[in-house]
């Protein structure tokens, strides 16, 4: 390639992104608000707890207090729970005794997801959690453990600045529509399907 024709390429690449600056700084200048989000996780794909356990590590960085409810898969033992239940300013709560094809017992799932809620509950009222994450709520409410209604209402009553994040499989419509922000993460290719097994740090 000829200096004529690699200057040309240069100055086609900065014209692009003088526009592209524009357009960004455009979009950050008309973003004015500050509000409590909800943000809702969901999809078949790997890392949706992982990325709403990465909220917390931030939220904890700026010195605020984060809350962590883990439905249906709170019997499993976690390296972040091992990690962030050391510190002061996180509460952890498991709020299930295991998948349900492990516990075998409806009324018992059922009784642990609404006690758990209701510690959730309290979370959602406290003005002094920054971050409240609800991993795996989305089952639950999908298996009829919870109401749809009395989820909604508390996210709806909880403080102005509260964020908070819902992971989990099949997110139902009301909380896709309620939320600020909804990722689907997209299941491609999975180890487990290999036949290698959870692994420590990575899967748990």
């Amino acid at each position: 390639m000829s200096d004529e024709e690699e200057q040309r390429r240069d100055l086609a690449h900065r014209e692009r992104a003088r526009k592209h600056k524009a357009a960004v700084d455009a979009k950050i200048a008309a973003a004015t608000r500050d509000k409590g989000l909800l943000l809702v996780l969901t999809g078949n794909g790997k890392g949706k707890s992982s990325s709403a356990f990465g909220m917390v590590a931030r939220t904890l960085g700026y010195g605020r207090k984060a809350a962590v409810f883990q439905f249906i898969k709170g019997a499993d033992e976690v390296g972040e729970r091992a990690f962030f239940s050391r510190h002061p300013d996180v509460i952890w709560e498991k709020c299930g005794e295991g998948f349900t094809w492990e516990t075998q017992d409806r009324q018992r799932d059922i009784a642990a997801a609404r006690a758990g809620w209701e510690k959730a509950a309290a979370a959602l009222a406290e003005p002094t959690v920054s971050l409240v994450v609800l991993d795996e709520l989305t089952y639950p409410i999908t298996y009829g453990y919870l109401e749809i209604d009395l989820v909604l209402a508390a996210l709806a009553a909880r403080p102005p600045m509260q964020h908070v994040v819902i992971t989990g499989r099949s997110a139902h419509d009301r909380l896709i529509e309620a939320a600020d922000t909804v990722s689907a993460i997209r299941d491609v290719k999975h180890a487990f399907r290999d036949g290698v097994r959870a692994q420590e740090g990575i899967d748990r």
